[in-house]
């Protein structure tokens, strides 16, 4: 059996070829898939969430591995329904998340890895969202660069899309692709596995599992259909025309202001000039030019036209119609807009999507013909709505107020807490123009802070500022900055900051990109588990089943205020890690609380750090 890595580039060679893919499912029986879809996720939130089992990452053997492979070789594995939780929208509203066993999230990322391999390279270059090395931020780039002189913009918003997702239409798709009847049955029962809410099970006829590794690849997969229909249908209709033509009133202005500039009559050819500059230099109603440009994120997807109104309303029905007759899909009517783009502005990925015109704003080209160099462009900013809604949540009664629940925290907790928020905001707008506007939200931001500090140590804020304010530089600037800083032996500080993080715009900035990796290398984990070594007594797979305990954060290896550290926490804490490779007696003493029964191996353990 080929290995892993051979595998994903046959998949990644014959789905660039378009070309069917056979005995998909024994792939499945080889341990390395495991090993590599486990290096993937372990880091993930929701590793130590339980479904509706009490199983998470903690206590992840080979043994696992093995078992679910006996149960998939002789097709009695089956997908456990998804525990339901409710969670909360910025609206107030909430939507669900199906929370799965760590088994279904060990297999699903197996499927998820095969059918991404194969899947990913075939689909749209205008789709970005949930693959590797795309994003919000080449999404919206892909809008800066290439909407310039846009007219009307269509905000497109499925309703339920994935809840709504036919299971038919998704078998149908993978079984064109997909010769293996085995494999399919499987995605079929994942599909088919329901969900519990209130321990009463639901069926689910329709619909991707909200919270499922399989949920994002899966609705890729069929919504590469709608992209597929603008690209090979919508946009060849209704492009046409190679160049605008000139409007004949700007041309004739311009050509007077020349020939009086030439005739010396400088004050009249300045005054017809600035007459010409307050029109456009095209005929922005050129019946023989038209654009239609696209762009998706998931169930996101938003239109940019250059033409009239009519026939951006026609485009409008044309979607409704194909996702209503093809993917059996709703296209709200509500949230679906048709906004004129330098009026007013259409919202996506939490941007604001506009076009820019400033007449006044000038530069020369490169043969030095002055030319207005704004007009056109497209302009992404943040909304005032948005900042407004981030300053809420810290403030009370209108006015910035303390967090109840970080007086617990220490004052390093609580400022890099504020920092790392702030930071996150920061840099997801850093390709707005008017990121400056977000100094609102750091004052408010900060004012919290230090109410928050004061609270704690029962002071004033004046006094806050008094001993943890500070001056630093970065990028050559100087910043006032909120700063603490905790000692440790033999080490350098840990320091914590608020502030000093500069509003600069930055079109190339990638708030939430991720390089696309390539899996050939094992993994520090992987290589640690297939190791069978326990990590503390240095036991090996020939005398006790060797697990990986998990923590859920580093931060949770630091409550031991006043005690004595246990040897586990030491070891962890040391290594930065968030796993520890043990047997199953000292897994056990870990969980109980006792003493370790077993002795400690010190060569073992020094050799890790």
């Amino acid at each position: 059996m080929q290995n892993a890595d051979t595998y994903l580039g046959i998949l990644r060679e014959r789905g660039k070829r378009e070309l069917p893919v056979e005995r998909v499912y024994r792939q499945l029986f080889n341990r390395e898939w495991y090993l590599k879809a486990y290096g993937r996720i372990y880091r993930n939130a929701g590793a130590m969430t339980h479904g509706i089992t009490d199983e998470t990452a903690d206590g992840m053997s080979l043994e696992k591995i093995d078992t679910i492979i006996d149960a998939l070789r002789h097709e009695r594995y089956h997908w456990k329904p998804a525990r339901r939780v409710w969670i909360p929208k910025k609206n107030g509203k909430k939507r669900p998340l199906g929370v799965t066993t760590w088994s279904d999230k060990l297999v699903a990322e197996v499927v998820r890895l095969i059918l991404d391999a194969y899947f990913d390279i075939q689909m749209s270059e205008h789709s970005h969202g949930f693959r590797e090395g795309r994003g919000c931020g080449s999404a919206l780039r892909e809008i800066y660069y290439t909407w310039r002189g846009t007219t009307w913009l269509i905000e497109g918003d499925i309703a339920d899309c994935f809840g709504t997702l036919s299971h038919e239409l998704l078998i149908s798709r993978l079984r064109e692709r997909f010769h293996d009847g085995r494999f399919i049955h499987l995605v079929k029962k994942l599909l088919d596995a329901g969900y519990l809410e209130d321990w009463r099970f639901h069926r689910t006829l329709n619909g991707v599992p909200q919270g499922s590794i399989l949920s994002p690849i899966l609705s890729n997969i069929l919504m590469d259909k709608l992209d597929t229909f603008v690209e090979n249908v919508l946009i060849p209709q209704y492009n046409k025309g190679t160049k605008r033509k000139a409007n004949q009133t700007y041309k004739n202005l311009m050509e007077r202001a020349r020939r009086k500039f030439k005739a010396g009559k400088k004050e009249a050819a300045l005054k017809l000039r600035k007459q010409g500059q307050r029109l456009p230099s095209y005929d922005t109603q050129d019946p023989e030019y038209r654009r239609l440009k696209y762009i998706r994120y998931a169930d996101d997807f938003c239109l940019a036209f250059i033409g009239p109104k009519s026939e951006a309303e026609e485009i409008k029905r044309q979607l409704r119609r194909f996702l209503s007759e093809e993917l059996k899909l709703t296209l709200s009517e509500e949230k679906t807009l048709i906004t004129h783009a330098r009026s007013d502005a259409a919202k996506f990925l939490g941007y604001e999507i506009t076009t820019v015109k400033k007449d006044k704003k000038h530069c020369r080209d490169k043969v030095g013909t002055d030319r207005r160099s704004i007009n056109g462009l497209i302009g992404l900013r943040v909304p005032h709505a948005v900042i407004l809604e981030k300053c809420d949540r810290y403030k009370k009664g209108g006015k910035p107020v303390h967090r109840a629940e970080l007086l617990n925290e220490s004052d390093f907790t609580m400022i890099s807490t504020y920092q790392l928020e702030y930071r996150g905001i920061v840099e997801y707008y850093r390709l707005a123009y008017n990121l400056h506007s977000l100094d609102q939200l750091k004052w408010v931001m900060e004012q919290s802070l230090v109410k928050t500090l004061a609270s704690k140590h029962n002071t004033s804020v004046r006094k806050i500022y008094k001993q943890y304010r500070t001056e630093i530089e970065v990028d050559e600037r100087k910043y006032k900055v909120l700063q603490v800083t905790l000692p440790r032996e033999e080490k350098k500080p840990l320091v914590a900051t608020w502030g000093a993080i500069p509003l600069i715009w930055d079109i190339q900035a990638n708030p939430d990109d991720r390089p696309h990796l390539t899996w050939t290398v094992r993994s520090e984990l992987e290589k640690r588990l297939l190791a069978q070594v326990c990590e503390v007594c240095g036991a090996t797979r020939m005398t006790e089943q060797i697990e990986i305990h998990h923590i859920r954060a580093l931060k949770d290896l630091n409550k031991y205020d006043g005690r004595e550290k246990p040897y586990w926490v030491k070891i962890m804490a040391a290594r930065r890690r968030k796993t520890l490779v043990l047997c199953h007696t000292c897994h056990m003493d870990l969980h109980t609380g006792r003493p370790l029964r077993r002795k400690v191996s010190h060569s073992r353990t020094e050799s890790l750090r």
